[in-house]
């Protein structure tokens, strides 16, 4: 069907399925982020152009035209936003803890490996395979500072961070295309609308889903929060507003609708996950860590399988490993202390102090106490595994 990405597949279904969804979705295929691709090639001529884009967002009336384009274009915040909102989203996120680190780990970021196209750039980089550790601390911070309190209102070190995601994502962007290897017929524009949408959707609905599979109670009113504050986040990062849903049942059907349309996952979708589940051991210097981290590769494909179903899991290579704990017992557990937490208010606020020194421990861990810093690359890294 003319028009149509070859990456998109049962698109007949998909139209008897979500009507006119799949038409809207269609078009951001070729849609990219003209301001953020305008400041990168920019900043790719100046030799400081971290620098420079750290002092342009403190003062941003003095910064080069397309930075202060680009700054200006996400000034404030919409009309649409609700401060409320954001904060219980932000309690949901810290009270979720070490519960929130399997899902996001094992469930929101694999998922995005399983799409063969949209996974193309990280193939591309080779990050992941090269520095996995790293790259999920990086990853977690992201997330962790998106979701802290006032983090993605004027000031907040989450908007900082988005906009450097931004920028990374749109140099990422020119040196693909530059390579003459990026495959636009089969995989549309790099780090399109859609993939970024998609993206949103793994941090939003895809991790409240994983919540409530490892046994988290999550209210209809607080998954709508938690939807609202990725809309901000997603907004912040470039994606197209009228793209982004607003509420859980809408961002359901928008994953839907882009599971059903992805493909299968691919080689690079094995390899990536294998990386992601492989980290523990990459970090791991002497024996006795090493045993650790095997047992922690045990647990976390086990957790993983759960997460995102066995059929998926067995795609995507994930071992069927024989651990000790029992995944459903686990999520028993955990849905018992959520109770718990529920039913008391003291607990409830000490289970989101705990959640946040967890995910401090992640990123300082994972970074071997340095601090993230999203620079822009000036290369990639190997190229994409066959399929």
């Amino acid at each position: 069907m003319s028009g149509v990405p070859a990456r998109v597949h049962n698109l007949p279904a998909a139209r008897a399925q979500f009507g006119d969804l799949i038409g809207r979705l269609l078009p951001a295929f070729e849609r990219a982020d003209p301001l953020a691709d305008a400041a990168a090639a920019w900043l790719a001529t100046c030799p400081e152009g971290h620098v420079v884009f750290q002092a342009a967002l403190v003062s941003p009336e003095r910064a080069p035209e397309p930075l202060a384009a680009l700054l200006e274009s996400v000034a404030g915040v919409p009309a649409w936003v609700e401060p409320a909102r954001l904060a219980r989203a932000s309690h949901l996120f810290s009270r979720a803890g070490v519960v929130g680190g399997f899902v996001l780990g094992l469930r929101s970021l694999v998922l995005g490996y399983a799409a063969p196209a949209g996974n193309k750039p990280l193939a591309f980089s080779g990050r992941l395979r090269e520095a996995a550790p790293r790259r999920l601390a990086e990853t977690a911070r992201f997330v962790t500072a998106v979701c802290e309190p006032g983090g993605l209102l004027p000031g907040g070190e989450g908007r900082a961070i988005a906009l450097h995601v931004r920028l990374m994502h749109a140099q990422v962007r020119r040196l693909l295309l530059a390579t003459g290897r990026w495959d636009r017929a089969a995989w549309a524009v790099p780090i399109n609308q859609h993939d970024m949408l998609a993206t949103g959707l793994l941090f939003s609905h895809v991790y409240l889903d994983g919540l409530r599979l490892l046994g988290l109670q999550i209210g209809a009113d607080e998954a709508d929060d938690y939807v609202h504050l990725w809309r901000l986040a997603s907004w912040i990062l470039g994606v197209d507003d009228e793209l982004v849903p607003d509420r859980e049942p809408a961002a359901r059907r928008l994953a839907e609708c882009i599971f059903l349309t992805q493909g299968s996952p691919d080689a690079d979708s094995r390899a990536l996950t294998a990386a992601l589940l492989q980290a523990p051991l990459q970090a791991a210097r002497t024996p006795g860590e090493r045993r650790l981290a095997a047992a922690r590769v045990r647990l976390s494909s086990s957790l993983c399988r759960h997460l995102v179903g066995h059929g998926l899991a067995d795609a995507l290579g994930v071992p069927s490993e024989r651990h000790p704990f029992s995944v459903p017992l686990l999520a028993s557990v955990f849905g018992g202390l959520d109770r718990l937490r529920a039913a008391l208010p003291p607990i409830d606020a000490s289970a989101a102090a705990l959640g946040r020194r967890y995910w401090d421990l992640v990123v300082d861990v994972g970074m071997n106490g340095e601090r993230p810093t999203y620079p822009m690359p000036d290369r990639l890294g190997r190229r994409p595994t066959a399929a």
